[in-house]
Formats: C-alpha cells, sequence, structure tokens
C-alpha cells in the first residue's frame, strides 16, 4: 500500500520535530560552552555568542581534575566491554544454538532483568565488592559495570550467533573440528561486527554511566568523569553555568562520535536479535 502524500508530509514532520528536540539540549549546551559569563546572565540569550570565549574551557579544567576523571571513565569503559563481550560470546553461541528449556530460561531471565531498576541492584553490588575489597576501586567499578551490562551483551550478540548458518558448523564438524575450535575459527569471524558494535555499545554505556560510580567512588581522584561534572554545582545548588556546560561537552563528544560510527550496527544487531531464525 502507497502512503498518501499528506501523510508522507506528516510523517516526516514528525520526524524532523523529533530530531529538534533531540539536538536542541545538545545544540543549547555547545552554545552555552563557548558563552563569556555577561552572556550567560542576559536576560534575552541567543544561540549564537556574539563574543565566543574559550575560558570556560580553561576554568573547568583549573578547577577540576577532568583528565585524570576522563582516565578513570576511559579505564572502567574499556574494561566493562572487553570483560563484557569476552563472557557474553561464548555463552551467546550455547543460548542461540542449544534450544533447550535451560536457554530458553536463561533468555527469559535477561530480557527480566533489564527491567530491574538501578537501586534494587546497588545495596547488593556494594556489599560484594566490600567483601572482596574493591569498594572506592576502578576495578570494582569495572566488575560492576561488567554485571550491569552482560545481560544486554548476551541478548545482542545471540542474535548475531543465529544469524549465521549451522551448516558452515556442520561442515566444520564433518572436517574433524571440535566445539571450541568452530566457535573460535567459524563462528568468531563472522561475529566481528556483532562483537565490536556489542563492545562498543557497553562502553558507550559505561562511559555515561552515573549512578554506580557516584555511590561507589569516594576518593576525588578515583571518580569518573560523571561524578566530576556534578563538582560544577555549587552546595546551594548553584550550578558554575559556563564551566559545567564546556566540561559536559568534552565530556559527551566521545560517546556521540562512538555511536556516531556504529549505529548501523548497533540497529542490525538489535534488529537480528528481535528475528527467530
Amino acid at each position: 500500500m502507497r502512503t498518501s502524500r499528506p501523510a508522507r508530509i506528516g510523517q516526516y514532520t514528525a520526524l524532523l520535530a523529533y530530531l529538534v528536540f533531540l539536538a536542541f539540549p545538545f545544540l543549547w549546551l555547545l552554545s552555552t560552552a563557548f558563552k563569556p559569563p555577561r552572556e550567560l546572565g542576559s536576560l534575552h540569550p541567543t544561540w549564537i555568542p556574539k563574543d565566543p570565549t574559550l575560558d570556560n574551557f580553561r576554568q573547568a579544567f583549573d578547577e577540576q581534575p577532568l583528565l585524570q576523571a576522563a582516565l578513570n571513565s576511559l579505564i572502567a569503559a574499556l574494561g566493562a566491554a572487553l570483560i563484557a563481550v569476552l563472557i557474553a560470546t561464548p555463552m551467546a553461541y550455547v543460548v542461540a544454538r542449544r534450544r533447550t528449556r535451560l536457554a530458553k530460561a536463561v533468555t527469559g531471565w535477561v530480557v527480566v532483568s533489564q527491567a530491574f531498576p538501578f537501586v534494587l541492584l546497588i545495596i547488593p553490588l556494594f556489599l560484594a565488592l566490600k567483601n572482596l575489597g574493591l569498594i572506592n576501586s576502578v576495578p570494582g567499578l569495572v566488575l560492576v559495570y561488567v554485571v550491569w551490562a552482560l545481560p544486554f551483551a548476551l541478548w545482542m550478540l545471540a542474535g548475531y550467533v543465529r544469524a549465521v548458518p549451522p551448516e558452515l558448523e556442520e561442515a566444520a564438524a564433518v572436517d574433524g573440528a571440535g566445539r571450541l575450535r568452530t566457535l573460535v575459527s567459524v563462528t568468531a569471524p563472522l561475529l566481528a561486527p556483532g562483537i565490536v558494535a556489542t563492545g562498543l555499545f557497553a562502553f558507550i554505556t559505561a562511559w555515561n554511566e552515573f549512578f554506580f560510580a557516584l555511590v561507589l567512588l569516594k576518593t576525588p581522584e578515583k571518580q569518573t568523569l560523571p561524578v566530576v561534572l556534578t563538582h560544577f554545582i555549587g552546595a546551594e545548588g548553584v550550578a558554575d553555568l559556563g564551566p559545567l556546560a564546556a566540561a559536559a561537552f568534552l565530556a559527551t563528544l566521545p560517546s556521540l562520535v562512538v555511536f556516531a560510527v556504529i549505529q548501523r550496527r548497533i540497529t542490525g544487531g538489535m534488529l537480528t536479535g528481535a528475528v527467530k531464525s
């Protein structure tokens, strides 16, 4: 059925309005980051700064340890992404290829676990990390991020595994390859796009995460970038708007760049995972 012209115009109008809605916060953040103090306090704000300045960026780096916080975020995000992918890949293979009740139960648990709020998880995770001596440490935060990212990584990779023709694995078995050899030599190369997309998605999630880092990290030099950004807000709730916008803009850039690069792969993986073979 062909869509009528008025319907198409309505669809494109709604899409344009949605894109404007999504882009507005980032564009306003970018504009604020380059505005001098007198423009930030103006009663008639403008989109484009009349007198753009880099003082907000200099002040942001002078007031807070942004480089150390960015390094902590990078370590936590990379560690969580690598470990989650290494664990999820063989698990996804088993879940996708073994059509047993246990595999179905695991898949159902993965879906249900995504509905759990952070508040329900923080207490058991805090106690577990305390027993392991990992409170207030970046490795402990990496462990938490792995636990949080693993269900979605498993679900996403299982979709890619189902897209790999089983006949290829059967041919490898006929040639004498075992399960592990088949996974490493046959299936894994075909899963490379899905593994990359899953790892980068886990990286973005960990890079932007705030709640777990706020609760588990107390020492300033160990805090991640999202937590350090809150330090630009004073005790009375008054924000140092210029430096805050500059720091937030810099913190947002890595995840935006990564997502722009892999958004097609992420969408493909999610759609693949939603289709039964």
